[in-house]
Formats: C-alpha cells, sequence, structure tokens
C-alpha cells in the first residue's frame, strides 16, 4: 500500500513541477513550490511509517512549521508588487 502512496505522491510531484516550470504568474509557481514541499512532507511520512524510523519527523515538523509562514510571506509580496502597479 505504501508503494501506491508514494507512486501517486510522484505523480503529484511531476505534476507540480510542471506548473512551475508553465507558471505563467508568480503565483502559480509559489502554490507549484508549496505543493512539492507537501508532496515531499509526505513522502517523508510515509517513509517513516514504512520503516518504522522516525529520524527525520523533527525535520517533518519543521517544515510543516516553516512552510504556511514562507507562502504567506510571498504571498504579501506579490500584493504589495501589484498595488504599486
Amino acid at each position: 500500500m505504501t508503494t501506491v502512496t508514494l507512486v501517486v505522491l510522484g505523480l503529484a510531484a511531476a505534476l507540480f513541477a510542471w506548473r512551475l516550470v508553465v507558471g505563467p504568474s508568480l503565483a502559480d509557481r509559489v502554490v507549484a513550490v508549496n505543493g512539492i514541499v507537501l508532496v515531499g512532507m509526505g513522502a517523508i511520512a510515509v517513509s517513516a511509517a514504512q520503516t518504522g524510523n522516525g529520524a527525520f519527523l523533527p525535520t517533518l515538523v519543521a517544515v510543516a512549521l516553516v512552510g504556511p509562514i514562507s507562502t504567506g510571506m510571498i504571498a504579501r509580496f506579490i500584493e504589495s508588487r501589484d498595488d504599486d502597479g
């Protein structure tokens, strides 16, 4: 079952990578990077569940805390850039 999950996560990562390359806007690229980070977090969680080794779980928690903050900061940057015209 974890193999199927990892395949689906890989497909999601490929689609996010396509959105990152194609764009067209900066907001699309930010969402794509955020999605790739989330897919990576899911892969770490699945790997930890599969192996029973939780060595990377603190990293998972740190990324989960930093990810939304960085996305919010970039969103504010995009908003201020659009307001300047």
